[in-house]
């Protein structure tokens, strides 16, 4: 309840609204204690009156809009259920995040279309990171519990519900996937992936079309993942809760059965399947009945084939005989049995379906006939064998078609659970997946519907107490005097389903009864709880249904077929003739996963004479119960992580939003119950650092030495009167709902006294300023106004006198200037008329001369134009000649291309092919200054040098990602191999005495010498030994020595590299044959060793990137270089963390910086410069680690609102900066690294920009043109103001910014996130080997090869 001194004129509230659940509007006048009415604005411009009782009734106030869109629902302000819905709606609409916190819940609304933040890069950023600075995420609920597993040792738990269709599979799937990326990426091991595997066969089987979801889970799961000592996943075991049976034989209009069946119908055509005699699925009466056998945009043989690898990969070797069992299941609904009269029935219609059923299940026909058609009693001790009835026959048919399906599904259950058995140790912890369904309430309510519901309940009940525990161990952590928070427990309700005499107990005992019927039970409901639980009542126009008061609704269920839902039984003949081997199998009462459950236990009785009491005892209710406690227990002693699924409207658009479903979700999963937990108690806490920061104008008389805790608890009570509404803790001050909003209201008017004041003192010194200025401007004025005069009757004088000399040397002038133009003309004229005479003789000279020339001119152009028809016909004829021999050879190339011959001559040539593209590049150049007097031969060579080049790249970048992966395999092979063997060193010494003595000339290079004598080698010392030794074999022409010599160093390098980094230089490992030609022929080994050149580059990174990783988000996006730039402002609800999460401790991680970065890579350059490595290698090693400090801090920033703001954008900026100088320092930035760094650069000035008219969206779209449009937007829309000053980004400047980027689109990749583990292809430079002999080399002792004699 806010106070009511908050309700002032302009306060916005929240009213309810038949069709929005609640809008907003605002006070017209404050508000007084007595005030019967409000008078409010609504949206629209009318004014409406709102009654109100006591303070009690005030409409709810609404949050600021600085904190629209928050992360956490219990951050806000005011905790009520409009400010939950209308954070969501506005998450969901605007800024399109599905995920929201509230408190220890994760609210997961379904979008309904593919969204792309569930890629490897997005798990990356996840990785490691805490649940309170990055963004709402699956990832980041998974991690949280991966993190507290392995820091506190004990099991979680993560409970994903929802309704149908409200995303709970896809949910679970996500989280399976990030602990199999987590928890078994770096052991190359088998096991995540066949807990991948397990969803496809899971949603195969258990997973059918529904009303309100195309792959709705129809059963639950409880999936706990083990993991070992060191993190990995080392196995999993499944448990399956309630299979909904009934659909196997019957769907509603619009729904379809289980996928499998439409699977194996789709796939009919396959050659294998042929001997199922399948048609399509229109035929079969069990997939017909929903008249919808197709889901828009699902490709059902893709997903069979999806199914079968699956089944493959957990080692199920049965999967024809499991289709052949489905398949038997779909003919026996087909079997039409009818009445021939009152008591018997017969089977009609064709006679082959029940013999492809009975040759399907491995039975007789005959028997299979006769079973259906009439079943066996026992009458005083003896057997009798009685007919059935047509309706009794088809009910027993339906029924031995859901048995075999259930037991089916609980033998799959059991083989995933034994294919996923921990085989080399046991599990040390798990983390535990709960996909169970949500509260469900239909227009008609039946069993499953009960049982669904009583799960619900028990859930709900374990997630209130822990809501309230988390709450109570914070006030006992902060030392507060607490009262007990009132909360609804669901206990009354939970008793009146499982309690002594409950209605489960009464059902069962009816089940019991032999002519037990549901109008009985519920007489007995009736009898028994009428008038003695608050949570049961009766309908008034039913006698055979009841209405249980749950703790999300009021459901009223038809006690029509409770009775045979809850026994389940099956007449025990038509199983007891079935021989098949499989068959037999599925049908031994064994328990999938080794715990009960009421998929793995038997549901029902098999009834069969004195069998029948035994048998009855284990009805469906009974069993559910059983696995449902049993799951409390797992779930209480496990540490549980809630994910609530919303299904935002029914319609299964994207991104629409119905108020009215998800208020109705909200309060059926419990999400209100936690804010209201939340409001009970003090919901908002701040330390007492953060208080100061954000409150501090409101203190007086502190100095910089007083102890904040005492100057806080001196300062409140003077702001809020009531001490019941604060209280203080040992290092936080909590605050009841809508105290913060009344300290934001006494902060804002104290800034508005201070800005009046400031105002005042500013006004009064600009004015007396302007008079000052005015009165100097005066007085300058006059002044200047004298002079003027002055000057002006001394230029008058001046004048005067000035116009007389004028006068007079005018006429002087004129008179001359007559007699100079007479004598000129006279001059002219007689200058003329010589010219004329003499032009006219010229003119017929040169007239003669033309004639001449013109008729030279004309017979050398006929004679040019005839040479130039007879060179034209004579190159036609060359072109013609050459193109047909052109043709001719493209012919003969295609056919070799062609041959697989060839192609492995090309593969086993590839590094000569490298080398020719090379050579043909570098002769190109060299060629290029003497073809530039030709226009067009240069642009054709141009041209043709460029796609010589781009070929050469590609092929590169081709045979690096080869070598890459056969390096990889070639490690794993070489592990194990080692692993059966003798120790690294021995075979080391073992392949050196093989190889005679000189074959340890590769001892430099390998594990056996030491870091430190390594170090100290003079850089290529080893290379220009092997160099000269290679050189002594060759010249000897010793084939076997040299090649063995080059195998032996490979070796060597390939074991020194699981150990450390080569050191030996660069500089022989490519070779040139025209500097050094060979007399043996060693194509393969230098190739070889161009591979090991490229495998330690790519370990060197790989080191490199390792030790960089762990710090490059703390220091380039949360370490502040420039001190007190983010502590300038604190945001409102920046002290709220999550309840629930676990902290990691203070000082588990050394706090990072730019200075840590700089140094890891100043050490690197170091260590590269020392080995003499070439500027060029290093620049693409400095370009790959640009790439990934800058795709590690975007990648993060984009995934954390916090951090985007104005000021981090300037700390981003400013930390980058020191990166590009050090790059410019070491001479490495030219190389590729400014490319690299660009869209991180253009990210931080993004944050910087101003974000408010189309300018400064086309400003926008043009300064960030390295980042995509998704990205561009997502900082947009997750830019958060950190002060009042700011303002949001509007979604009208969003969407400007939308059509702008759309209609300047340049070609970037539709994505969010940059590609971490991208690697760029590297090219190694040949530099020519130095002169180099053997008297010049001082071979250290250190290496042992002191036999080597110089010759």
């Amino acid at each position: 309840m806010a106070t009511p001194e908050l309700y002032t004129k302009g306060a916005s509230v929240w009213v309810p609204d038949p069709e929005e659940v609640w809008v907003y509007t605002q006070l017209q006048k404050d508000y007084r204690p007595g005030d019967q009415q409000l008078t409010l604005l609504l949206s629209d411009g009318r004014e409406v009156q709102y009654p109100v009782a006591p303070p009690a009734a005030l409409p709810p106030l609404r949050n600021p809009d600085i904190l629209e869109g928050e992360n956490d629902l219990t951050a806000l302000s005011f905790l009520h259920e409009p400010a939950v819905l209308h954070n969501l709606r506005v998450r969901f609409l605007h800024y399109n995040s599905i995920y929201t916190y509230c408190g220890i819940v994760l609210v997961a609304l379904n979008p309904y279309e593919e969204l792309p933040i569930y890629g490897e890069e997005v798990i990356d950023v996840y990785s490691g990171q805490d649940m309170a600075d990055m963004d709402p995420h699956i990832f980041s609920l998974a991690e949280d519990a991966y993190r507290t597993m392995i820091r506190s040792e004990k099991n979680q738990s993560i409970i994903i519900s929802g309704e149908s269709g409200s995303g709970k599979t896809v949910s679970a799937k996500f989280t399976m996937r990030y602990f199999a990326v987590v928890g078994g990426a770096a052991q190359q091991t088998s096991v995540e992936e066949k807990v991948l595997a397990s969803n496809p066969i899971m949603e195969a089987i258990g997973n059918a079309k529904t009303i309100r979801n195309d792959n709705s889970s129809r059963f639950g799961k409880y999936i706990e993942i083990g993991f070992g000592s060191k993190g990995d996943i080392i196995g999993a075991n499944m448990r399956t809760y309630l299979l909904e049976k009934s659909r196997v034989v019957f769907q509603a209009p619009k729904e379809r059965n289980y996928h499998i069946f439409y699977q194996l119908c789709a796939s009919r055509e396959l050659p294998e399947m042929r001997a199922l005699k399948l048609s399509s699925a229109e035929n079969f009466r069990y997939t017909s009945q929903g008249k919808d056998i197709n889901i828009p945009g699902t490709d059902d043989v893709m997903e069979l084939e999806n199914t079968r690898n699956a089944l493959t990969i957990l080692d199920v070797y049965y999967q024809m005989e499991l289709f052949r069992i489905l398949a038997a299941v779909l003919h026996l609904g087909n079997v039409n049995i009818q009445a021939s009269d009152s008591t018997k029935c017969i089977i009609a219609g064709p006679k082959n379906i029940i013999a492809i059923f009975s040759k399907l299940m491995g039975v007789e026909g005959s028997q299979m006939a006769h079973w259906l058609c009439h079943q066996r009693l026992a009458v005083g001790g003896e057997m009798l064998v009685k007919p059935m009835s047509g309706q009794q026959a088809n009910d027993a048919r339906d029924a031995l078609a859901k048995h075999i399906y259930g037991q089916l599904f609980t033998w799959i259950v059991q083989r995933l659970n034994s294919a996923l058995r921990a085989q080399r140790e046991q599990p040390k912890t798990f983390i535990g997946v709960l996909d169970i369904y949500g509260f469900e309430t239909f227009d008609r309510n039946s069993f499953e519907q009960f049982c669904i519901n009583y799960a619900n309940e028990k859930l709900q009940q374990q997630f209130n107490r822990h809501v309230f525990q988390l709450e109570q161990e914070e006030y006992v952590r902060e030392e507060l005097p607490w009262n007990r928070i009132e909360f609804s427990d669901n206990q009354p309700c939970i008793t009146l389903i499982e309690g002594s005499l409950g209605l489960l107990d009464l059902l069962d005992e009816e089940c019991r009864v032999p002519k037990g019927s549901d109008e009985n039970w519920a007489r007995k409901l009736y009898d028994q709880h009428l008038n003695n639980s608050h949570n049961f009542r009766k309908p008034r126009m039913s006698n055979s249904a009841f209405i249980i008061l749950h703790f999300a609704d009021m459901v009223q269920y038809e006690c029509v077929g409770f009775l045979d839902k809850n026994r389940d039984t099956v007449f025990e003949e038509p199983i007891n003739i079935m021989r098949s081997d499989l068959v037999a199998e599925l049908f031994q009462q064994q328990s999938a996963g080794g715990s009960i459950s009421a998929s793995s236990v038997p549901n029902g009785g098999v009834r069969s004479g004195k069998r029948a009491h035994r048998e009855h005892k284990l009805t469906v209710g009974f069993q559910f119960r059983q696995s449902l406690q049993l799951l409390m227990d797992t779930l209480n002693s496990t540490t549980p992580h809630y994910v609530r699924c919303i299904k935002p409207n029914d319609l299964k658009k994207s991104f629409m939003f119905d108020p009215k479903r998800a208020v109705q979700q909200l309060r059926a999963c419990g999400v209100l119950e936690t804010v209201r937990i939340s409001a009970a108690g003090y919901p908002s806490r701040w330390t007492y650092e953060e208080f100061f920061g954000r409150y501090r104008v409101l203190l007086r008389g502190y100095s910089a030495q007083d102890d904040l805790r005492v100057l806080c608890q001196n300062t409140i009570p003077a702001l809020i009167l009531d001490p019941d509404q604060y209280c203080f803790g040992k290092t936080k001050v909590f605050f009841r709902a809508g105290q913060v909003a009344v300290l934001e209201k006494l902060r804002a008017e104290r800034l508005r006294a201070a800005g009046v004041l400031i105002q005042s003192w500013v006004r009064g010194w600009m004015q007396r300023r302007w008079y000052q200025q005015l009165r100097r401007s005066t007085l300058t004025l006059q002044r200047y106004t004298r002079g003027a005069l002055a000057r002006r009757l001394a230029w008058t004088l001046r004048y005067t006198r000035a116009a007389l000399i004028i006068q007079k040397t005018f006429r002087m002038v004129m008179v001359r200037q007559l007699f100079i133009s007479i004598r000129e003309a006279t001059i002219t004229i007689q200058a003329f008329a010589r010219g004329m005479q003499a032009r006219h003789a010229y003119r017929v000279l040169v007239a003669e001369r033309a004639a001449v020339r013109l008729q030279a001119w004309v017979r050398c152009c006929l004679t040019r134009r005839w040479f130039r028809r007879v060179r034209a016909a004579v190159v036609l004829l060359q072109c013609c000649v050459r193109r047909k021999a052109a043709r001719r050879e493209l012919r003969r190339l295609r056919a070799e291309a062609r041959s697989v011959e060839k192609y492995r001559e090309l593969n086993k040539g590839m590094e000569v092919k490298l080398m020719q593209l090379q050579l043909r590049a570098d002769q190109q150049v060299r060629n290029e200054h003497v073809k530039a007097c030709v226009c067009s031969r240069q642009q054709s060579q141009a041209q043709a040098g460029a796609a010589v080049q781009a070929e050469l790249e590609e092929e590169r970048r081709r045979y690096q990602g080869l070598l890459r992966e056969f390096t990889r395999l070639e490690q794993r092979y070489d592990n194990l191999r080692d692993m059966s063997m003798l120790p690294t060193a021995e075979v080391g010494i073992c392949c050196c005495r093989r190889e005679k003595k000189w074959g340890t000339v590769c001892v430099p290079c390998s594990a056996d010498v030491r870091t430190e004598v390594a170090l100290s080698l003079d850089p290529g010392m080893a290379a220009r030994l092997l160099f000269l030794c290679v050189r002594q074999a060759d010249f000897s022409r010793d084939h076997t020595r040299a090649r063995g010599l080059c195998v032996a160093v490979v070796t060597a390098f390939k074991t020194t590299l699981k150990v450390n980094i080569l050191y030996t230089s660069w500089h022989y490992g490519g070779g040139g044959e025209e500097v050094l030609p060979l007399q043996v022929e060693l194509r393969e080994q230098i190739r070889m060793l161009g591979d090991v050149c490229i495998q330690a580059y790519q370990q060197l990174l790989s080191i490199s990137e390792s030790r960089l990783h762990p710090i490059i988000v703390p220091a380039i996006l949360e370490s502040e270089t420039i001190p007190g730039l983010s502590g300038a402002v604190v945001k409102l609800v920046g002290s709220r963390k999550r309840a629930g999460s676990d902290p990691r401790p203070a000082g588990s991680t050394e706090a990072a910086s730019m200075a840590a970065v700089l140094k890891e890579l100043g050490a690197l350059h170091s260590a590269l410069e020392r080995q003499g490595l070439p500027l060029t290698l290093m620049e693409q090693i400095f370009r790959q680690l640009a790439h990934l400090l800058a795709a590690s801090t975007l990648n993060s920033l984009l995934l954390r609102k916090d951090m985007c703001c104005c000021n981090r954008g300037l700390q981003i900026r400013y930390n980058v900066s020191l990166l590009e100088e050090w790059l410019r320092s070491r001479g490495v930035w030219s190389g590729g690294a400014a490319a690299s760094l660009e869209p991180l650069i253009q990210a931080a000035q993004l944050l910087q920009m101003s974000k408010k008219t189309e300018a400064d969206g086309q400003a926008i779209v043009q300064t960030c043109n390295a980042m995509s449009s998704q990205q561009i937007v997502k900082i947009l829309t997750q830019y958060t103001p950190q002060s009042d000053l700011e303002e949001r980004v509007t979604l009208n400047f969003i969407r400007i910014t939308q059509g702008l980027l759309k209609g300047c689109s340049d070609g970037h990749p539709p994505q969010l996130l940059l590609d971490v583990r991208r690697v760029f292809p590297v090219t190694f430079p040949y530099l020519p080997p130095l002169p180099v002999s053997a008297e010049q080399l001082d071979i250290p002792e250190s290496l042992k090869i002191s036999f080597l004699r110089r010759v």
